[in-house]
């Protein structure tokens, strides 16, 4: 059974669409009270089971009324007003506090609350754009791990499209929220995978922004110069109409003015066609990029993608970057996962801003406040969920002192390295986009600790380049198989429009058999 509403009408929330949602309100079939109403109903009788929804907000209704109110007196309001969303726990929220998803960061596990006295600008975009905030949503501890959520204060967050398996991180619930239909749409944060990740874990569309177009100020950090915020969605519209909402300069986060200028006047669906593809060419896997092969299943899934991008009337080009050096650029850390950490040297740095921005009834102002309250479980010790940090030379110098900006030359070598080859070898096959299989493999089971073996991270986390992920059907296992659109900086329009073309070709998006009380 779908969720009920206030009143007669019976609002079936699975798959609902943004443009659903305003035809429903425009028509009157239902209201935003009772859309609202629908999502709790939703969440009361399916997050008991898959955990990922940490906080409802009480004044989701009262939120819902208002907007019922502003349609009533013939306000013209934007697409995304009246709409269900959810908020990634890191993100700083009024009224509610913020986690990270450590016990030692919430009272009701006998630890302290950071309550910000301020919206995150991505959060304050939201409430201006009129979306009904549901609540927000579960991570790992201090989000890292791009694979589960499991360490998490809260419990483990399950895959609503494959419940043994893992969930994709660090925006678990936000993922799984979205794909059990709980929201329409959810605000993710990414700095190692944890948009590309969890979109590609549960068959969704999720969009990775290029650096510097999401303000990500007032969000918990890992990196400063390598965190984005993005949109997690059911379908390629609905994601382009969340980051029309997110996308922008703000003196808040004055790195985003670096966005002005890039961003189209028409919005982020102008270009959305089912020809977008056609004439275009596109730059396939190989171990130029990566030298990680994929597994048979996924060859056998991505050959027919392939085929399927080659019928929209696609170029495809074999492994462009072969011979061009980009595979050597990385560095990752020992372990199971290929996790290239460069960037991360700044974060104790990083929060000491982030906590200053709290305002100054914060239970944590600094760096040592942190430090101090966390000692129990020493994030940065050998046997902390952020222990590699210390392959990293200059974070220990930001470690002895956060107050000083820290030497950022290791990562800024990278990041040219990885831009100047990219642009190279795009323009000398004339690409317009590179077309992946996010992931190598199936997922790995909830438990276990084996990590998502994927192919874009960290390579455009640390260049800063945008990707977007999409459904591409499913291994036999019932697992989601996707693929990520990645092109250069700035170029999330035609990004956009690749994924929607092959999108509504394909139709691979199906809604999962949901385990709960409805």
């Amino acid at each position: 059974m779908n969720s009920r509403a206030t009143g007669t009408t019976r609002i079936d929330l699975v798959e609902l669409t943004v443009a659903q949602v305003q035809a429903g309100l425009t028509s009157g079939a239902f209201t935003c009270e009772a859309l609202t109403q629908a999502c709790l109903d939703r969440i009361a009788a399916f997050n008991p089971h898959y955990n990922a929804i940490i906080f409802l907000n009480p004044a989701a209704l009262d939120d819902a009324r208002a907007v019922d109110r502003r349609r009533a007196a013939g306000e013209t309001l934007p697409p995304l007003a009246g709409v269900p969303v959810v908020i990634k726990d890191p993100m700083d929220m009024v009224g509610f506090p913020t986690t990270a998803g450590w016990s030692l960061l919430h009272s009701g596990t006998g630890g302290v609350d950071l309550l910000p006295a301020t919206d995150s600008p991505v959060v304050a975009r939201m409430r201006a754009a009129g979306a009904i905030m549901l609540g927000k949503t579960n991570v790992p501890v201090l989000s890292a791990s791009g694979s589960h959520a499991n360490d998490s204060w809260a419990g483990p967050t399950l895959n609503a499209a494959a419940p043994d398996c893992v969930p994709g991180a660090s925006s678990s619930g936000t993922a799984t929220a979205v794909a059990t239909s709980m929201a329409v749409l959810g605000l993710a944060e990414e700095t190692g995978g944890s948009i590309q990740n969890p979109a590609s874990a549960q068959g969704l569309v999720g969009i990775k922004p290029t650096f510097a177009l999401v303000p990500n100020s007032g969000v918990v950090p890992l990196a400063s110069q390598r965190d984005v915020v993005g949109p997690i969605a059911r379908c390629v519209r609905d994601a382009a109409l969340c980051l029309d909402v997110l996308a922008g300069f703000t003196m808040a986060d004055p790195k985003t003015t670096a966005s002005i200028g890039k961003i189209p006047k028409g919005g982020y669906t102008e270009r959305l066609s089912a020809t977008a593809l056609q004439g275009r060419r596109l730059g396939l896997y190989g171990p130029g990029w990566r030298d990680q092969p994929l597994s048979h299943a996924t060859t056998v899934l991505y050959q027919r993608a392939q085929r399927e991008i080659a019928a929209r009337g696609a170029t495809l080009v074999a492994d462009p970057f072969q011979g061009s050096g980009f595979a050597g650029i990385a560095r990752p850390v020992p372990g199971p996962g290929r996790f290239d950490v460069r960037g991360l040297e700044s974060l104790p740095y990083d929060l000491q801003c982030y906590l200053q921005r709290l305002g100054p009834r914060a239970a944590l102002r600094s760096f040592a406040d942190f430090a101090q309250v966390t000692a129990a479980q020493d994030a940065f010790g050998p046997k902390g969920v952020l222990r590699y940090l210390a392959e990293l030379p200059a974070f220990k110098d930001c470690l002895a002192d956060p107050s000083v900006p820290p030497d950022m030359s290791e990562f800024a070598t990278a990041r040219e390295a990885y831009l100047d080859v990219f642009t190279s070898v795009m323009d000398a096959h004339h690409l317009d986009a590179l077309v992946f299989p996010q992931m190598r493999d199936p997922l790995p089971p909830l438990h276990g600790g084996e990590p998502i073996h994927e192919t874009t991270v960290s390579e455009i986390n640390i260049s800063g380049l945008p990707g977007v992920v999409v459904p591409a059907g499913a291994y036999d296992s019932g697992s989601p198989f996707c693929l990520i659109f990645v092109g250069h900086r700035w170029s999330e329009p035609d990004l956009l429009a690749f994924a929607f073309d092959y999108e509504q070709a394909t139709q691979y998006r199906t809604a999962p058999t949901l385990t709960g009380t409805a």
